[in-house]
């Protein structure tokens, strides 16, 4: 069986697992009949694969129905919790390494000798650029 085949199966048996109960008592007879026709015609060697916990939730369709479902619905999610966890931590980490610089930053100009009007004043940034070209 091919994965069209597969797939195709499964959107059948989804579409008769949401309408189940809104199906005559004729119709689902009809389904029973079916489906005793088609195990009759099953090969003998071909094992049927059918769980305890599948027989429990048939036609249920819930978050348990399949046994690894879940399971395998972490197995996406944790990762991506993950992903968003280091991505917050990366985050958080450089704001903090900008705050600290904006700090020192603060500090230095604080600590110099100069009165802050003086980095105010638009002709000390010239006398700073030219006292570095010489």
């Amino acid at each position: 069986m091919n994965t069209e085949d597969l797939n195709f199966a499964y959107k059948v048996r989804h579409a008769l697992n949401e309408k189940l109960d809104d199906l005559p008592a004729s119709t689902t007879d009809r389904l029973a009949a079916a489906r005793k026709a088609a195990m009759a015609r099953k090969k003998p060697h071909v094992p049927v694969r059918v769980t305890q916990s599948e027989l429990a939730t048939a036609g249920a369709g819930g978050f348990f129905s399949h046994p690894f479902g879940w399971l395998g619905r972490m197995s996406v999610a944790v990762p991506l919790l993950v992903l968003v966890a280091g991505m917050v931590g990366l985050y958080q980490y450089e704001q903090q390494q900008r705050i600290n610089e904006l700090a020192e930053l603060d500090a230095a100009v604080l600590s110099d000798e100069l009165p802050l009007s003086a980095y105010l004043d638009h002709g000390f940034n010239t006398y700073l650029e030219e006292s570095r070209e010489q």
